[in-house]
């Protein structure tokens, strides 16, 4: 038979990554809540919130991070694109997850050891705004195989992490 484990049978080794997260006006406090969720599940160093500030005291939010916002670093910062310079200028590497006319596969992202990176992830209807977008590096998006071209953006988030942090692990195993 096989048992269900729970949170603290689990074999699962903590661990940080030089990663943080940009949230360009991301508003839904469930996709604000996931985004907690993801980035502990993650190893994110921290989220930076920017645009609007997260309420924190929203109930669905703490249900939906299911107390992740006790432990994941976050800031609130007003404007993106001040966030994201900031950023660049201590050596991280700016990706965006999003449909651009030059985004590639998340598939095909490559990881070089030593580096830094800021996700930048946009609001669930916008999109990443236009001029945070142009600070961006480059673009990825994820393959859909349906009639929409879109997904929410928590979800999006979650397999663009899974994919950086694959590159990570690549490194550790050598």
């Amino acid at each position: 038979m096989i048992d269900q484990l729970t949170h603290t049978q689990s074999s699962f080794q903590k661990r940080e990554f030089p990663v943080v997260l940009l949230l360009d006006n991301v508003l839904s406090e469930a996709n604000l809540g996931s985004m907690f969720r993801l980035a502990d599940a993650f190893g994110v160093q921290k989220i930076f919130f920017c645009g609007s500030e997260p309420n924190l005291k929203s109930n669905r939010l703490k249900r939906t991070a299911r107390n992740t916002q006790n432990v994941v670093a976050f800031e609130y910062s007003e404007n993106s694109e001040e966030t994201i310079k900031m950023l660049k200028n201590e050596g991280f590497r700016s990706i965006a997850v999003e449909i651009t006319s030059a985004s590639i596969p998340i598939e095909n992202f490559n990881l070089e050891n030593s580096e830094k990176l800021v996700l930048v992830a946009g609001n669930e209807r916008h999109g990443i705004s236009e001029k945070t977008l142009k600070l961006c590096s480059e673009c990825f998006h994820i393959e859909m195989f349906g009639a929409n071209s879109s997904m929410n953006v928590a979800q999006s988030v979650g397999i663009a992490l899974y994919e950086i942090t694959k590159g990570f692990n690549k490194f550790a195993k050598k």
